[in-house]
C-alpha cells in the first residue's frame, strides 16, 4: 500500500452544522501521526469517520487502501481502535475479553490461543489472565485494549487519548509499549492533549481547530517556522510570549531591554506553537 491513510477534502456535517471542514492529510505505512486540537476541533469526529463508527458528508477517506464508505468491512478487517473511554467488558476476565474479540474476528481456535497469549505477554498481564477486568487498575485495563486490540493483527492503530487519566509511571509504560509496536512496523495515529507524549512519540503532527487542518510537520518544522526561540513575560499571574528564530536573538532582544523584570528566555516546545496556532489558552 502506498499510503496507510488517505484524506481527500473531508467534510462531516451535523443537523447542517459543519464539524469537519475540507480535511485533507495522509499517513505513510509504518509512521507514528499525532492528531492535535482543542477541544472542539472535530478530532472526535475524524477519528469515528476514520473508524468506519460515522460517514462522511463529503470528501473521500482511504484506509490500507479501501474506501470507508463502500468497503467498510475491509476498513475493520485492517484496523485497531483504542478508545479513550475504558471498552473492555469488566465481568469478565482478561483471557473472555481476548477470546470474545478472537471469535468476532473469526480467528481459529488454535491460532485465537497462541494471539492471546501472546499479546496477553506483551503487555504484562498473562499472571492476570483469569482476573475480572473490574479488579484491574486504569492503567492494566488500557493495557488490555491495546492487547485486544492487537489481536486481529491490524495493520493500523488508532489510539485516541490512550493515557488519558493515567498516572505519570503507567503512562511512561504505555509509551514505551506504544513506541515499540511503532518500532516493529505499526502504522499509529494518536490523538492527546499531552504535548509531551507527541514530542516524545510522534513522527509527525497535525493540528485542527475549528474543523480545518491548520498546521502539519515535525516539531522542528514547527519550530524553525514558528521560531525556536522564546521570550516569556510575567503579567500579573499570566505569561506572554514572543517567538524568534532562535534563541541567541531571544537573548539578544533581551538584553536590549532596560528592565529584565519578570522576562525570561527558553527554547520553544510544541505547547507553545499549539497555543500560538489556536489561540486558546486554559484560565
Amino acid at each position: 500500500m502506498s499510503t496507510a491513510v488517505c484524506l481527500q477534502n473531508v467534510e462531516k456535517s451535523y443537523n447542517k452544522v459543519p464539524v469537519v471542514k475540507g480535511l485533507s492529510f495522509t499517513i505513510q505505512p509504518g509512521e507514528m501521526f499525532g492528531l492535535l486540537g482543542p477541544n472542539g476541533a472535530g478530532k472526535s469526529t475524524t477519528i469515528r469517520m476514520l473508524t468506519t463508527l460515522t460517514k462522511p458528508t463529503g470528501g473521500k477517506i482511504e484506509i490500507g487502501g479501501y474506501d470507508v464508505r463502500r468497503q467498510a468491512i475491509q476498513v475493520k478487517q485492517c484496523i485497531g481502535v483504542v478508545l479513550q473511554q475504558v471498552s473492555v467488558d469488566n465481568d469478565l476476565t482478561v483471557w473472555e475479553n481476548m477470546e470474545f474479540h478472537g471469535r468476532l474476528h473469526h480467528i481459529p481456535n488454535s491460532e485465537r490461543q497462541r494471539r492471546i497469549e501472546r499479546w496477553l505477554e506483551y503487555v504484562e498481564l498473562s499472571d492476570r489472565k483469569e482476573s475480572l477486568v473490574k479488579t484491574l487498575s486504569g492503567g492494566m485495563k488500557r493495557r488490555l485494549q491495546i492487547a485486544r486490540a492487537l489481536l486481529h493483527q491490524p495493520q493500523i492503530l488508532f489510539l485516541d487519548e490512550p493515557t488519558v487519566g493515567l498516572d505519570p509511571q503507567t503512562r511512561r509504560r504505555l509509551w514505551e509499549i506504544i513506541r515499540d509496536l511503532n518500532r516493529q512496523g505499526m502504522t499509529m495515529l494518536l490523538t492527546t492533549h499531552y504535548m509531551d507524549e507527541v514530542e516524545y512519540l510522534c513522527d509527525r503532527i497535525g493540528i485542527m481547530d475549528s474543523g480545518k487542518l491548520i498546521e502539519l510537520g515535525t516539531l522542528e518544522e514547527f519550530r524553525k517556522k514558528h521560531g525556536e526561540g522564546l521570550v516569556m513575560k510575567q503579567i500579573g499571574d499570566r505569561w506572554e510570549y514572543k517567538f524568534f528564530p532562535n534563541i541567541t536573538a531571544a537573548n539578544a532582544y533581551l538584553e536590549q531591554q532596560p528592565d529584565k523584570t519578570g522576562l525570561m528566555v527558553r527554547p520553544s516546545n510544541l505547547e507553545d506553537i499549539f497555543v500560538e496556532l489556536t489561540g486558546r489558552q486554559l484560565d
